[in-house]
């Protein structure tokens, strides 16, 4: 018994200490050297506080900002522990009255705007948690918060202008705009 217990504990120990402890070590330092800000959790600092992430969208409501993606986390919006879409076939009735509770809330934020209103702004993104959303989606919102601010479309499209990203390295995903950064933008230009 002896004999073939001593070389499994043997194996276990150097098992746990490789996999356990040397792999997750080695996989951290790299990450932490090579993506310092991801493995940071891309936290956006204002004036020495901590705003939020650029990786996790952030609950807004109002009318002076930009609004998100909706969220299907649960219990609250945006909860990074509990990150899910929402799971509903477009055929879903359940989806299609959650849609138009979208497009009315949006509608009575700016009864003026009779454009239509961007699919990523009454949707939730597959991990409900998405940071950005489309340019249309943003143009769709800019009279209002040029509106309530004050401002001219004018200022508030340049500012989204210049927040707009591209497609990663020129062909990856699609254009978007981090609405956290945007928002903090137009706070900054005040």
């Amino acid at each position: 018994m002896n004999t073939i217990l001593r070389p499994c504990l043997g194996v276990f120990v150097m098992l746990t200490l490789v996999t356990g402890v040397a792999y997750p070590l080695v996989v951290t330092g790299i990450g932490r050297l090579a993506f310092p800000s991801q493995t940071g959790g891309s936290v956006i600092e204002r004036d020495g506080r901590a705003s939020g992430s650029a990786l996790l969208g952030q609950p807004f409501s109002s009318r002076k900002y930009f609004w998100g993606r909706p969220s299907a986390s649960r219990p609250q919006p945006y909860n990074g522990a509990a990150s899910t879409g929402s799971n509903l076939a477009t055929t879903n009735p359940a989806l299609a009255e959650a849609v138009a509770v979208r497009v009315a809330a949006l509608r009575e934020a700016d009864p003026g705007n009779t454009a239509p209103v961007p699919v990523d702004l009454v949707t939730a993104s597959g991990s409900g948690l998405d940071p950005h959303i489309s340019p249309a989606a943003a143009e769709y919102q800019v009279a209002r918060v040029a509106r309530v601010r004050g401002w001219t479309p004018v200022m508030v499209r340049s500012i989204v202008a210049r927040h707009t990203e591209g497609r990663t390295f020129g062909v990856l995903g699609e254009p978007r705009v981090n609405v956290l950064e945007l928002n903090l933008a137009l706070d900054a230009a005040r």
